[in-house]
């Protein structure tokens, strides 16, 4: 086998020598040699190679494993999943999973130089960054490839240099910070504000170079007297100085509103110890060395942070009258700070802190992975079944993000944006593709509504079984509109609501008593008025009363005597479609004249020669057959099987562009199938009779898909035929 090139100056052959690709195995190494010596590599690389050094960098101080570092120098180098084959990606999954992830979280960073110009919150899109990041080593990796661009970024343009910044500011820093990953987090932040106010982060920077050589003598002096005075207690201890950085010191004089020479924190150090009894004893002899300031004391070990951030920090009057600073925690405590467990952003970062429960597990979660544990998978497989999103977070047509219940259409987003929105919406585009109101949103989606000059909302919109609302916010502003219309406009809108739903189930005309009884209603108006207002469904009423008209059926259709007499009574059976009282192994079919379906009440009519056929009870040929030899009837049972059933169904509407795609997308969307469709013109080709052929499961779903079709723009009624 032959060796690898020599690197040259610039090849992205340098790159083996980082200590971060350690974690390769030899093959992986030797593979990844050659990929990289191929032609056309270092032509196509996203970064220098310099950066991509200082990512791996970043990596490697984080703890990546072999699947990250693969999937950050795969996105680096496009053309390296071609050269290495389609073995390579048979044997790592989790490598492309990761490229996919950094593809996806790139628009991000789109958005947000769309949102740039209009100055709006960047907390959306650091949301939508985490929720679209399913393996989430991707956000270490987008966090490493951000610092080490920015750590290069004085060779850019100014306004590539000054977009860079602005990124890192807004997105790259939070999310470091909300996270804890201290380690990345002070360097973006000053990264990012030396680009953004290059004076004034040269002032301060000034300022602390005129006073470093006297503050780097001093806090040599303290460490040194700390380690004599540890070591002569017994006290196992490192002793460092911690430095103040140039960002979170600016933010200090801002807050306090003092200048530079006020703040008394700029000389600080940290104790490192091995246990919590040491911090305590180690305490005790900062004390015992120099007086203490009792209003700078914070015990946050025995009293953590809600973020679980611990260590001591007390301020003393150190040597020369100076203030001091000084933290004491364990080495473990020091490594959760510093990695991510222990993250501070609920009171580092502006704007409100009361975020959700469910995000704020998401987070805790993050950090428990991001800390680099040997149950990584485990943990992971943990987070998808008992932590799943519950909310999702599209886009207006500005790149805003706005967020929404899992589940939620564009007519829930039409009513985020403002009631009058929604009130008047009549359509929606998402990713510019015209979808139906009742269409589920994903993460990222780009939501354009279309609305009228005038217009109120539709009383379908409060039937739940319709799909069109799922944040309950949104339903109430619809209930709320219609609570100001006088009664008798709700009662003979609810009367129409409930005469179309029953119209459809072959119902029209039924006593409303069981439906009345079983809802605790007095009256018929006020059944109706309950139907308009959203607080019943119409189909619950229908459901109720055919429920009735079945228990009735089975109770007064009369059974032929003589069969009773012949055979015994059927026993169900799992796999058949109906059960037939009283006889066994017969022939069944559906009737063709008024196709019932699973569900409903029915009734079996004994023909000549071809067995039992199941009729609805209200239907015109079993009434005509029945009067004529009642002694033919027989009681019916649905069995257990669940086919699909053809059943024939109509609407009339405005002829318009888009109609059959649009009806079309409503079935398919319900997962019914069409068989046939036909379409009649009437009164001179301004209205259309559609007739359609549908295989549905029961007439449950036949009346969701009714009532959805009823639903779309210019339709006058959708029915059963």
């Amino acid at each position: 086998m032959n060796a690898p090139p020599a690197p040259l100056p610039g090849s992205p052959l340098r790159l083996l020598d980082a200590p971060a690709l350690t974690v390769l195995d030899v093959s992986g190494r030797d593979l990844l040699a050659r990929a990289l010596a191929a032609d056309g590599v270092l032509e196509q690389a996203r970064d220098p190679v310099e950066v991509v050094e200082d990512m791996l960098g970043s990596l490697a101080r984080l703890g990546a494993d072999a699947d990250t570092l693969w999937a950050t120098l795969l996105r680096q180098y496009p053309t390296l999943p071609g050269l290495l084959g389609a073995a390579f990606k048979d044997a790592h999954p989790a490598v492309f999973g990761l490229l996919e992830g950094q593809e996806a979280a790139a628009q991000v960073r789109v958005l947000h130089a769309e949102q740039a110009e209009r100055g709006g919150s960047p907390e959306g899109l650091r949301r939508l960054l985490l929720a679209i990041v399913r393996d989430l080593r991707v956000v270490s990796i987008l966090l490493a490839r951000q610092l080490a661009r920015m750590r290069h970024a004085m060779a850019l343009p100014e306004d590539e240099r000054v977009a860079l910044a602005r990124l890192t500011r807004d997105i790259h820093a939070p999310l470091a910070n909300r996270l804890g990953i201290w380690q990345l987090k002070w360097e973006l932040e000053d990264l990012a504000f030396r680009y953004l106010d290059p004076h004034t982060y040269k002032r301060i920077a000034r300022l602390l170079d005129g006073k470093r050589g006297d503050r780097e003598r001093y806090i040599e002096q303290v460490k040194q007297v700390l380690r004599d005075a540890m070591e002569a207690q017994g006290i196992r201890a490192e002793v460092a100085g911690r430095p103040k950085h140039i960002f979170s010191i600016w933010k200090k004089m801002q807050r306090k509103d003092v200048p530079i020479g006020e703040l008394y924190d700029l000389r600080a150090v940290r104790v490192l110890v091995d246990d919590v009894a040491a911090c305590y004893a180690a305490l005790g002899i900062v004390h015992a060395q120099w007086a203490p300031i009792p209003s700078e004391f914070d015990d946050y070990i025995a009293r953590p942070k809600r973020n679980d951030y611990r260590s001591l920090h007390t301020a003393v009057v150190g040597p020369e009258g100076k203030t001091l600073e000084v933290q004491i925690r364990t080495h473990e405590m020091h490594r959760q700070a510093e990695l991510g467990v222990a993250a501070h952003w609920k009171y580092k970062e502006s704007g409100s802190q009361a975020a959700d429960a469910a995000f704020d597990r998401r987070i805790a979660w993050m950090r428990k992975l991001l800390e680099g544990r040997d149950d990584e998978a485990q943990l992971a497989g943990d987070l998808d079944s008992e932590l799943v999103e519950d909310r999702v977070y599209v886009l207006t047509p500005k790149g805003e993000v706005v967020d929404l219940p899992m589940g939620a259409t564009p007519l829930d987003f039409a009513y985020h944006v403002h009631t009058e929105v929604g009130h008047r919406c009549r359509g929606a585009k998402v990713d510019g593709r015209i979808v139906p109101l009742d269409h589920r949103l994903s993460t990222g989606d780009r939501v354009e509504i279309m609305t009228a000059k005038t217009g109120e909302p539709r009383r379908d919109w409060l039937v739940e079984a319709n799909g069109f609302l799922a944040s309950s916010r949104s339903r109430q502003k619809v209930r709320t509109w219609f609570h100001k219309l006088d009664r008798a406009r709700n009662e003979q809108a609810g009367k129409e609501m409930l005469d179309k739903e029953l119209r459809r189930l072959g119902l029209l005309g039924a006593d409303l008593a069981p439906a009345r009884e079983r809802f605790s209603v007095a009256h018929d108006g006020d059944l109706h008025i309950q139907v308009a207002l959203g607080d019943l469904g119409p189909h619950q009423v229908g459901r109720v009363l055919l429920e009735h008209e079945r228990a009735s059926a089975a109770v007064e259709a009369p059974a032929s005597p003589s069969v009773q007499a012949s055979a015994p009574r059927a026993r169900r059976d799992a796999t058949s479609e109906f059960t037939v009282e009283g006889v066994g192994n017969v022939l069944t079919q559906l009737a063709r004249c008024c196709q019932p379906l699973p569900g409903e009440a029915i009734v079996g009519y004994l023909t000549r020669g071809r067995g039992v056929s199941v009729h609805r009870p209200g239907c015109a040929t079993f009434l005509r057959l029945t009067a004529q030899q009642p002694q033919r009837v027989l009681p019916v049972e649905w069995g257990r099987s669940r086919s699909a059933h053809e059943v024939d169904a109509e609407l009339r509407a405005i002829d318009r562009k888009w109609l059959l795609k649009d009806i079309t997308n409503v079935v398919a969307q319900d997962n019914v199938h069409v068989t046939s469709m036909r379409a009649d013109h009437e009164r001179g080709g301004a209205l259309v009779r559609v007739h359609l052929r549908l295989k549905v499961e029961d007439y449950g779903r036949l009346s969701t898909v009714l009532g959805k079709l009823a639903a779309l723009p210019g339709v006058e009624y959708a029915r059963r035929s």
